[in-house]
């Protein structure tokens, strides 16, 4: 007899405009983030890190699980991204000190 289990999608919100981005590694830290219903920390893509303030240093392009403590992550430093389809709107702070984002 055969094991199925379901199959789990993931249903990620494109917030890139152009396919030109800039981005480097990061380690993306577990510190304040809430667990999900499965138990598992999620930092979703789109964030911007370290925080949405005028420390901002870049958006984060892909989801990293950081359950385990902090994990290595891909920071988006240069691209035009639509802001409305971030899952938290920038600051003004943080839209000023993100230069080589363009936001649309």
């Amino acid at each position: 007899m055969p094991y199925v289990k379901p199959i789990q999608t993931a249903n990620r919100t494109n917030f890139l405009a152009s396919s030109k981005v800039q981005a480097f590694t990061c380690l993306v830290s577990d510190t304040g983030v809430s667990a999900d219903a499965k138990g598992r920390k999620i930092v979703k893509a789109g964030t911007i890190l370290p925080k949405n303030d005028a420390t901002a240093q870049g958006i984060l392009y892909t989801d990293v699980d950081v359950t385990e403590g902090s994990q290595p992550g891909s920071l988006i430093i240069e691209a035009y991204v639509l802001e409305a389809r971030l899952h938290t709107a920038p600051t003004a702070e943080a839209k000023a000190a993100l230069t080589k984002i363009t936001f649309r």
